[in-house]
């Protein structure tokens, strides 16, 4: 049955980790998250109750697995269960920032590869289907035996450099080697030229150099990347511009990890603001702090929801 906004039984519900982000994609969607109970015994075990009728609906189950990363994907796969056996027609993991992506592989030997395991807890916990948002690596596409849609920010991060920093006509730079590609398809978009950082360490216990691959003299730099966490490449790399010639320095990145005292190292940084998406819901340091701003991510994850349910094309988002 198809209602008033064109959507066939397309029903929201979240856990807790990110409800600002789930009240701003309802909003975009015109729709009201199923009222549920996620909550904890005095041991911690997490228990859930949906207070309303899901059977036959196509659910769109909302939780990013950030910290705490362990509380929010058991919250993620306890949810997916009891929808599941309440005859749900359809699960929708919508994960707007993957936690363990970055343990996409084996590092050394008898070391696991846990974005695999993760995979594998949230389809046999019952999901159908998987939605995420710049997954740190593209082959955990792979991981997953149910469809995967991997959707990119890199829309929102253009149109938000258009608006703030188009008259600067800045350069993209890349903070390191492996970044190259996202680094390359943003500079594409934005018609301008592109750097690279080049991080080595020429012996043991002598401090790293960093070379800039490009001219940087006199130009604003902006440093793109998926994931800031410590936030320690990105100010070395906003540094090492700033040396090389660069008037202003700018950062874009898809999720806020930012763990320990990364809010502190980027408020006293070379770097004039940095940019995340509210994939992860920002801390009150990060609120407090005047070089991070926070940009939504909630029409492109509703629009993307929305063609889903009406079976309609994702990828042609980015067109």
């Amino acid at each position: 049955m198809t209602d008033l906004n064109g959507s066939r039984g397309m029903r929201l519900i979240t856990g807790n980790s990110n409800k600002p982000l789930v009240d701003a994609i309802g909003a975009y969607l015109g729709l009201t998250p199923v009222k549920a109970d996620v909550r904890r015994f005095s041991d911690d075990e997490i228990f859930v109750e949906v207070h309303e009728n899901v059977r036959g609906e196509d659910m769109f189950l909302i939780q990013s697995t950030s910290a705490p990363a362990n509380d929010n994907l058991m919250e993620l796969l306890i949810m997916i269960d009891a929808l599941r056996r309440a005859s749900a027609r359809r699960i929708t993991a919508v994960i707007p920032y993957f936690g363990y992506a970055r343990q996409d592989r084996k590092v050394g030997p008898r070391t696991p590869i846990s974005a695999k395991l993760v995979a594998n807890l949230i389809t046999q916990a019952g999901a159908n289907r998987v939605l995420t948002v710049d997954l740190h690596a593209g082959q955990i596409q792979g991981f997953f035996d149910i469809p995967t849609d991997n959707l990119f920010a890199q829309p929102v991060i253009v149109k938000d450099i258009q608006d703030h920093l188009g008259s600067k006509s800045p350069m993209v730079v890349s903070p390191d080697v492996g970044g190259v590609v996202r680094a390359r398809s943003l500079a594409r978009r934005l018609n301008t030229d592109l750097a690279i950082v080049d991080k080595r360490r020429e012996k043991a216990g002598q401090s790293e150099v960093m070379n800039i691959i490009g001219d940087v003299e006199g130009r604003a730099c902006i440093l793109i990347d998926d994931i800031v966490d410590s936030g320690g490449t990105l100010c070395n790399a906003a540094d090492a511009l700033i040396k090389n010639g660069a008037t202003e320095v700018y950062a874009y990145c898809t999720h806020g990890v930012l763990s320990g005292k990364a809010v502190e190292r980027i408020q006293n940084s070379s770097l004039k603001s940095m940019v995340v998406t509210d994939s992860i819901a920002p801390t009150p340091a990060q609120q407090a702090c005047a070089n991070i701003r926070t940009i939504t991510i909630a029409p492109l994850l509703g629009e993307a929801m929305r063609r889903i349910n009406n079976e309609a094309s994702v990828s042609s988002l980015f067109d």
